[in-house]
């Protein structure tokens, strides 16, 4: 179970009439957003996603717009290692020369026996992408499958380190192959991505992640001056009877490593369901300020706390509850994220259920909050979803797990995921957060063609109206994956009778045009 924490596309509110940008348009599923920000143009963004392609299971898409969210490229799709591989969980980062990088994993998604977490290169902005570098592969950590959740951060503190790039992992939660003690995981490269370092664990003597906590995944940053840091969760009994956060930092590019412990626990967060990874930030203008941004149970229902060090990471405020929505109301939080300005403003997202009941299994809606340098308290609550997204049972899954936000000026940028459509899109939003206005364009449309099968729900057979030869199709899991394909035969029935239940995606085509359909298997 993941005791502390645990996707989708940028975020903001402005005025009720402004709506939000579907920016991956998939037909299927889209998952997990990344955006990141050109540290020296704040009018360059590069966004990236899980999305599903025919025959290619999930694979890692991008797009990346240059006048600030006005208009984007067209998207961008990085290659599998394998042809039969599976990808997820990307991350970017730009450096200081408008380099972008992009670091996912690729792996045997079946039987998960191998893969690797890479790192691909663009030096276009993030328009087109060199060939991705292994940066950590399962072959570095037998029965371990070191490759889950890889984090990337760059050091952009024009020092001595500038340009480092690191890259953070965990154990994959498979019980039936890897075997504790558990690990964080962390890897280097000082040359451009060109190569990376072998891979070490973060954890060590009087400081390890533990036995008990299968996926104890590290949330890295690097400070202004240069300082890499990573927090990790720990549970082991010979070093604390209390759970910890653990906080890792090098001043080296990870050659040495210091530990100390910035939080003790009594207890977990009680949810199976909500996405609770937490998150470290660092302070771009001041190199002592780092904050924690996580969810915590301290009323009874889980509620975003934030803390923050201002001695590099030696000693921590309490936790302040950043959802202003009542006390103890049973309403579920979860899937943080925030970012400093280089202002020193701060912004921290969630999604929120204060307007769709309680439980995770509700509709949720995208909120903020700001905390201005001139203020110690964060603003009001704010919307930056222009609607209440009703549950869907794919969110409970993997691949949705976080969201993203850039903050520069008065402006955020924001990305995650929601249902609205009828499937798992990203969507994007840009906003002021002073006067809560939006400026936003329509950057992509979608050429989906819906028409009629029957029955649906379906038992046997699932029957559509066709007059095209040739026609071939795939019937796939909310989750992207293929159950069934093959081709059309030539009365136009798809013989369904050996899916489970359930709802599905059938996807038609004759390779010069397409359909896709929603269906359920009864």
């Amino acid at each position: 179970m993941r005791l502390f924490f645990t996707f989708l596309l940028l975020m903001i509110v402005a005025n009720l009439s402004a709506q939000n940008e579907n920016i991956s348009n998939g037909m299927i599923f889209e998952g997990e957003p990344y955006i990141a920000m050109n540290p020296n143009d704040n009018q360059h963004l590069v966004a990236a996603w899980m999305g599903f392609k025919l025959g290619q299971k999930i694979i890692i898409k991008t797009r990346a717009t240059f006048d600030g969210g006005e208009t984007w490229s067209t998207t961008a799709e990085l290659p599998h290692i394998e042809t039969d591989y599976g990808s997820a969980d990307p991350s970017l980062q730009i450096d200081n020369n408008g380099n972008v990088y992009l670091c996912y994993i690729d792996f045997e998604n079946v039987n998960h026996s191998a893969g690797k977490i890479v790192v691909a290169k663009s030096t276009d902005g993030g328009t087109s992408w060199s060939a991705p570098v292994d940066a950590i592969s399962t072959t570095d950590c037998p029965d371990q499958l070191c490759i889950d959740r890889p984090w990337m951060v760059v050091d952009n503190s024009g020092g001595s380190l500038d340009g480092t790039v690191y890259v953070t992992s965990m154990n994959a939660n498979q019980p039936s192959i890897v075997i504790p003690p558990y690990h964080p995981y962390f890897v280097t490269s000082t040359d451009g991505g060109a190569t990376f370092s072998t891979p070490r664990h973060l954890d060590t003597t009087d400081y390890l992640a533990g036995d008990n906590i299968p996926v104890p995944m590290p949330t890295p940053a690097v400070s202004a001056d240069g300082v890499f840091y990573a927090v990790y969760p720990s549970y082991e009994t010979s070093q604390s009877v209390f759970a910890q956060y653990i906080m890792a930092s090098s001043t080296d590019a990870g050659v040495s490593l210091n530990h100390t412990v910035i939080q003790q626990q009594s207890s977990g967060l009680s949810s199976s369901d909500a996405k609770k990874a937490p998150l470290l930030i660092s302070n771009p203008s001041d190199a002592s300020h780092l904050g924690y941004i996580q969810l915590g149970e301290e009323n009874g229902d889980l509620d975003v706390y934030f803390s923050e060090s201002f001695d590099y990471g030696n000693t921590w405020s309490s936790m302040e509850r950043v959802n202003d929505d009542p006390i103890g109301n049973n309403v579920m939080q979860d899937l943080v994220w925030g970012d400093f300005n280089e202002n020193n403003d701060l912004v921290i997202s969630w999604r929120d259920r204060r307007n769709g009941g309680t439980g995770y299994n509700v509709p949720t809606e995208i909120m903020g909050a700001v905390r201005f340098n001139d203020s110690s308290n964060f603003s009001t609550n704010f919307l930056i979803t222009d609607t209440i997204a009703d549950h869907d049972t794919v969110v409970e899954g993997s691949g949705n797990d976080f969201m993203s936000i850039e903050f520069s000026g008065d402006t955020i940028h924001a990305v995650w995921g929601d249902v609205r459509s009828g499937v798992l899109n990203i969507y994007y939003n840009k906003m002021n957060v002073r006067d809560q206005t939006s400026s936003i364009k329509s950057i992509a449309n979608s050429d989906w063609n819906f028409d009629l099968i029957y029955p649906n729900p379906a038992t046997n057979y699932v029957t559509f109206e066709n007059n095209k030869k040739g026609v071939q199709y795939q019937i796939i899991t909310k989750l992207g994956r293929i159950a069934q394909e093959g081709v059309v035969s030539s009365n136009n029935n798809i013989n369904v009778s050996e899916l489970p239940k359930g709802e599905y995606f059938l996807y038609l085509t004759n390779n010069a045009s397409f359909s896709t359909y929603k269906m359920q298997k009864k």
